[in-house]
């Protein structure tokens, strides 16, 4: 399977049709039907590594103020009790914990339910060890790669450039200069498989620096990274910065 890095947003995508909207459906498209999906999403920080293994994880509505007909998205989407057990074996580097409580935030369902409207294919969400370093998020997903070849999607959701703090809402189709330079330099890393320059990202200035105050949106794209084989090709699509400090820059491995 190839594997895609969501810049999923604001969570009013998962209830608008935008240009974002179409870029994710036509990564779909250019995709072969996963037998199951798993996501690592920016909303599942935790102490510890934990995967989902529940048979049907419930739509989180993590976020407020927003409106009503966005509280009333479901995705019922299954899980898959038996690849969480599978993923909790692959992984030697910690132990991984099973979760039966979480479900799927946001930032899996916001973006997924336009890739798959059905809800028919299992839905699984890794989180993210928030007491971890990059480097570890980074060397954890490579004992997942023999999911690729059983069918499973693997999405991480975040955004490379996020600075809610420097939100300007009065610039929706546009971005800061600090927004874009960061941008432009973390796919130019991207591009040329600089892992561990994006894997140091704190040293790489102080646009970066901006655009990355925390690191819970970038890190998934580090788990996507980790995964890329030698000579794998990358698209990039909604390749834009909103709102003066998000990046919606989303790519397309293999």
């Amino acid at each position: 399977m190839p594997m895609l890095f969501a810049g999923h947003g604001s969570p009013m995508n998962a209830i608008e049709e935008n240009a974002f909207v179409e870029g994710w459906k036509m990564s779909a498209k250019n995709m072969p039907k996963p037998l199951a999906i798993l996501c690592i999403s920016a909303h599942w920080e935790t102490k510890g590594t934990f995967v989902t293994a529940m048979e049907k994880p419930r739509t989180i509505h993590d976020f407020g103020g927003f409106p009503d007909a966005l509280y009333a998205v479901q995705y019922p989407a299954p899980g898959n009790p038996v690849l969480a057990n599978e993923i909790r074996k692959l992984i030697k580097q910690t132990e991984v914990q099973s979760d039966m409580q979480w479900g799927l935030d946001h930032g899996t369902w916001s973006v997924i339910k336009h890739l798959y409207p059905e809800a028919d294919i299992p839905v699984l969400q890794l989180s993210l060890d928030g007491y971890q370093p990059p480097q570890y998020h980074y060397t954890l997903t490579k004992e997942l790669a023999s999911l690729r070849e059983k069918g499973v999607l693997i999405i991480g959701s975040g955004n490379i450039v996020h600075n809610l703090r420097r939100v300007d809402w009065h610039n929706p189709e546009g971005g800061y200069g600090w927004a874009q330079e960061a941008n432009t330099l973390l796919k130019k890393y991207i591009f040329e498989r600089a892992h561990e320059q994006l894997i140091g990202y704190a040293t790489l200035g102080s646009a970066v620096t901006m655009a990355i105050p925390t690191p819970e949106h970038f890190l998934p794209l580090l788990y996507i990274l980790g995964l890329q084989r030698e000579n794998e090709n990358i698209t990039f699509f909604n390749d834009k910065v909103v709102l003066g400090s998000i990046s919606m820059t989303s790519l397309l491995v293999g």
